[in-house]
């Protein structure tokens, strides 16, 4: 579904991501991990239109998204879910679903609807205000806000950052639940042990180079990342 090709990404001439190359599958959960500063975010931006890129191809099924616009990438049905939620604070639950549908040509209640049977909680608070949510409920709201789009590929940046260990379940159980329903999913997280569990395909990103690739089971049982990830 997504492949990338020898992707080439800098800031002020010094390259953040140098060269990577990765194919995520349609129907799968396909995860990058690695530290801080690695590359992972850049990498998203890039895929997102958030950032250009100053070498390689982004192809999304079989289409050319190569520094695409992100409201065009979007509605080519990709969705990123980003770090530190960036839910819309002083708006509603419900204002904040239906901003993540503006490019949806769809069913809105259709898209709610859908919505409400992953997180049957949002119906009784759709005219709560979003920034008095938890934080596990924020992240929930972000989620529920990037499927509002009815995206084809998800892209989540670090879902667990700062998250309970019960909320941090209970996301890669929604995760697991999204994938189920037929969205392909690209996570980045540091919480490694949780996402290569869900993972179909994994990658480990180091400086802007992928140094290792396998299933989320290989990569688990890899003595270098137990070292490096899983602590």
């Amino acid at each position: 579904m997504l492949k990338i090709t020898d992707l080439i990404v800098a800031y002020d001439g010094i390259e953040a991501v140098k060269g990577i190359s990765f194919e995520v599958p349609e129907k799968q959960i396909v995860t990058l991990i690695g530290a801080n500063g690695a590359g992972k975010s850049t990498t998203l931006r890039a895929i997102t239109g958030v950032v250009k890129t100053a070498a390689g191809s982004i192809v999304f099924q079989d289409g050319n998204i190569t520094n695409l616009p992100v409201d065009a990438i979007v509605a080519k049905g990709i969705t990123l879910v980003p770090e530190g939620r960036r839910i819309f604070q002083s708006l509603t639950v419900l204002e904040n679903l239906k901003v993540g549908a503006y490019l949806q040509k769809g069913n809105l209640q259709e898209s709610l609807d859908e919505v409400y049977d992953l997180f049957p909680w949002f119906k009784e608070r759709l005219w709560q205000v979003a920034g008095t949510l938890s934080g596990g409920e924020q992240q929930m709201l972000a989620v529920a806000r990037a499927l509002m789009s009815r995206p084809k590929l998800l892209i989540m940046d670090e879902p667990s950052l700062g998250l309970a260990p019960l909320i941090v379940k209970n996301i890669f159980e929604t995760i697991e639940r999204i994938n189920q329903q037929g969205v392909t999913i690209l996570l980045i997280e540091q919480n490694a042990n949780m996402a290569l569990h869900v993972s179909d395909k994994a990658y480990v990103l180091e400086t802007g180079r992928i140094t290792l690739e396998g299933t989320g089971e290989e990569l688990l049982n890899n003595e270098d990342v137990r070292k490096s990830y899983l602590g």
